[in-house]
């Protein structure tokens, strides 16, 4: 069995969607003849824990850690946060209003930590590598990104050992929806460039989750490149039921940003709940996860606050059941440039739970081509208040119906993780024989 070295600063306990790209592949690598070998951090400032991930950890794995240290803990004292806040996410999330603190920390995050807060993890990272691949043999080099201080660890180990590398992004790296929001001057930028560049023509091997995005990398000099979206694993819905709760539940789980903020459907919402007393009775909006002030000013705005549960992080089982047990599962697609090549990690979920999803966003980018081929859901611009209000009319109405919900019909196979991380291997394959 050849043997692969995975290098992920997402790794569990981790929770969220972000660990699960390379916890899956890992997972399922060795059905293809390849020994994963998985380096990641010891110790790191994670937005939220989830011990139920490591039931994916085969047993006979070898996890590499090295110590992190990650300037969270500085922002939270110099903001005046609690010791536990979450503050990974400031480019989705904003502050009510940001005092000059927190538009320091930004201006100082954009311009020294490149290319990421993690970004002195790099250094001692790369000399334990080293060190390891002295003395230890593998075939082949897999990194994720973000964070893109994975995707810089393995182009200085590539450049120092020559061995194959494939380097996967969950996003781009100066073409991320977010990147427009450092406060980057002109060196910095042209550092974030460089780097990004150095990548390119290290890698033997590129992947990335959706075609726009391809493209993208295509056009600043990325070169074979091809399309891993993020995948389901079967394994992990064979036990969920449906739990009728009475409520006709629309549900968004993750993080719900500033840019994400769906005011037209609390809108229409708000319409319906006076329009029908049964609406009125039956709705329930189900927002599991980080949720900016302004979409709960937003729902306040609208009188929604008794129509809405905010549970906070749930763990993986819960936060499945959670979708299983909705009417309608929203994707909110970021009010950004680049939103056309966003296909998030929960809409394989979404997919995998058999609900119908409503998607806003672009409605002729990639997350909507997948929903319109596999006929699960529909998808509009966030003005378009008519569209949503005719789909959550019908689907309402089918819940009156029905008593509740029925599966939906989809063709989903192509996206199984097992089917990709196929793919993997195959593009392993390839680049060892290169």
């Amino acid at each position: 069995m050849k043997k692969v070295l995975i290098i992920s600063y997402y790794w569990p306990p981790c929770g969220g969607i972000g660990v699960l790209r390379c916890l899956k592949i890992a997972k399922y690598l060795r059905d293809f003849g390849w020994e994963p070998i998985i380096f990641t951090a010891d110790k790191a400032d994670y937005p939220s824990i989830d011990h139920t991930n490591k039931k994916d950890i085969h047993p006979d794995t070898l996890i590499i850690k090295q110590n992190i240290w990650e300037p969270y803990h500085i922002y939270r004292f110099i903001s005046g946060k609690k010791k536990n806040a979450n503050v990974n996410n400031v480019f989705y999330t904003k502050e009510r209003k940001a005092g000059l603190a927190h538009k320091l920390s930004v201006w100082i995050r954009s311009n020294f930590f490149i290319p990421d807060a993690r970004c002195l993890w790099i250094k001692p990272s790369v000399k334990v590598l080293l060190k390891y691949l002295e003395e230890n043999h593998v075939d082949a080099i897999f990194s994720n990104g973000p964070p893109h201080s994975n995707t810089r660890i393995a182009t200085l180990v590539k450049k120092k050992t020559g061995i194959p590398w494939l380097a996967d992004f969950q996003d781009p790296w100066t073409q991320i929806d977010y990147f427009n929001l450092l406060k980057l001057t002109s060196s910095g930028l042209k550092k974030h460039q460089r780097l990004e560049q150095e990548a390119f023509q290290q890698a033997d091997k590129i992947t990335i989750v959706s075609p726009t995005w391809k493209q993208e990398l295509e056009d600043i000099g990325a070169e074979n490149v091809s399309v891993i979206p993020w995948g389901y694993d079967p394994e992990d819905y064979t036990h969920l039921e449906y739990e009728a709760s009475g409520k006709f539940i629309i549900s968004h789980l993750g993080i719900l940003g500033y840019d994400r903020n769906p005011e037209k459907l609390f809108q229409v919402i708000s319409e319906l709940i006076i329009e029908q007393a049964e609406f009125s009775s039956k709705i329930l909006l189900n927002f599991p996860g980080q949720v900016d002030y302004s979409v709960k000013e937003c729902i306040a705005k609208y009188g929604l606050e008794k129509y809405v549960a905010l549970p906070g992080n749930l763990n993986r089982n819960d936060a499945l059941q959670s979708m299983k047990d909705s009417n309608i599962l929203l994707l909110l697609l970021n009010k950004q440039a680049n939103a056309k090549g966003r296909i998030p990690g929960k809409l394989f979920e979404y997919l995998a739970v058999k609900r119908p999803i409503l998607c806003l966003g672009n409605p002729h980018g990639d997350s909507a081509m997948i929903i319109t081929d596999t006929n699960a859901g529909v998808s509009h611009n966030y003005s378009n208040t008519q569209e949503i209000k005719t789909y959550l009319k019908s689907e309402f109405g089918k819940f009156l119906s029905k008593g509740g919900t029925t599966d939906i019909e989809s063709n989903i196979e192509d996206y199984s993780i097992l089917k990709l991380t196929h793919k993997i291997a195959e593009y392993l394959n390839e680049i060892v024989r290169d």
